[in-house]
């Protein structure tokens, strides 16, 4: 029995995908910072944020500042 080639993804998964994959990029460059990569992609950070949740984006966590830090 052969197998069937997996079925080419749909219109809206690969929109998703691209999604996901452009913020994970952008998150990554901006070392976390949110708010950056919002301002990066031209987007709210709120909006951001809701498109990190709904596309389960695999987000890094944000640095810390150290106390004293500027």
């Amino acid at each position: 029995m052969a197998l069937m080639p997996a079925p080419a993804p749909g219109y809206h998964d690969a929109v998703c995908e691209f999604k996901r994959r452009l913020i994970e990029a952008t998150l990554l460059e901006a070392r976390g910072n949110r708010t950056h990569a919002a301002r990066t992609l031209g987007l709210q950070r709120t909006y951001l944020l809701r498109l990190i949740r709904d596309l389960g984006v695999a987000a890094p966590p944000p640095l810390r500042r150290r106390n004293g830090a500027a």
